[in-house]
């Protein structure tokens, strides 16, 4: 491929798919393009302001995956509303109270799905297996399969076919500035669809470390189970995180590139082959971001 890899002291860029567009996000900015329906562009973008900044603390490994995840969390919420709002048909758009109450909505069904169900499923199990450490594994290796054949089978739909189509433009473009590669849709179009540090590797991450850290819990009652997983979830985060960046600066070492490979083969099914048109609109997205970062560099962080 043309172009040369930029050097890794830059910041790494990320993104997110949304409805019919994309959200980029840099150090200081993030930016959302969104295809209207008229086939215009809508774009915007905003301020990155981090509590890390304020307290240099939640700096340190750990802590900084819990405060990544809520951030990415808030920015993807709000890119999420932006998009909804723009791709839709004016009679069509959502308030902001429906859209608040579709999103905690969404929240409760993962929680649901992915940690009530589990427990509940495999305390059951557990009443007829005497082996509490099997029992958690194995909840954890059900959670993990739950996961897969949710993403399969949600990516059967065509709305979200489409929104894993943006995702892989999201990775083309990425790839592509980071290989130096001019940001053209017939130039980016050459870069795969998977990237080292993309969100389902995270959350993939995040399933396998549950099912350690889920085994050495004990099971006195179901209440314990459910609440001891959710409370765990910000340390898995944190775990999941900073095995995310290991990953993401040494793309080259063997063992990290193994123990990368499953997240790899897992975002075959969320992030597709784009159109020339959604690349663009990736692009565009990407291209705020840049002109926003640079502005920031050149004015100074006050004005982030």
């Amino acid at each position: 491929m043309a172009g040369q890899p930029r050097p890794r002291a830059e910041p790494f860029y990320g993104g997110q798919a949304v409805v019919e567009g994309v959200m980029m996000r840099g150090r200081h900015v993030w930016a959302v393009a969104v295809r209207r329906p008229d086939g215009s562009l809508h774009l915007e973008s905003h301020g990155i302001r981090s509590i890390a900044d304020r307290h240099p603390i939640l700096r340190r490994p750990l802590l900084r995956g819990v405060v990544a995840l809520g951030q990415a969390l808030a920015i993807g919420f709000r890119a999420l509303a932006i998009s909804a709002r723009e791709s839709a048909p004016e009679e069509e758009q959502l308030s902001s109270r429906q859209m608040a109450v579709s999103m905690a909505i969404a929240v409760a069904l993962f929680l649901g799905l992915f940690i009530v169900l589990p427990a509940l499923a495999f305390r059951w199990v557990g009443h007829r297996v005497d082996a509490s450490l099997l029992v958690n594994a194995g909840e954890g290796v059900f959670r993990v399969a739950l996961f897969l054949g949710y993403l399969a089978l949600i990516g059967r739909t065509r709305e979200i076919r489409r929104v894993f189509a943006y995702h892989g433009a999201e990775h083309k473009t990425i790839a592509a500035y980071e290989h130096g590669e001019e940001l053209t849709p017939e130039r980016v179009d050459r870069y795969p669809t998977l990237h080292v540090r993309c969100g389902t590797n995270f959350l993939l991450l995040v399933m396998v470390i549950t099912i350690f850290v889920f085994a050495l819990f004990g099971s006195p009652g179901i209440w314990w189970r459910i609440g001891s997983r959710i409370v765990a979830i910000p340390l898995i985060a944190g775990l999941a995180f900073e095995m995310l960046r290991l990953g993401a600066r040494y793309p080259e070492s063997r063992l990290i590139r193994a123990l990368m490979l499953p997240g790899l083969w897992l975002q075959e099914i969320p992030a597709r082959p784009p159109e020339p048109d959604m690349i663009e609109v990736a692009i565009a997205s990407f291209n705020e971001v840049l002109r926003r970062e640079a502005e920031h560099e050149a004015q100074g962080p006050s004005t982030a």
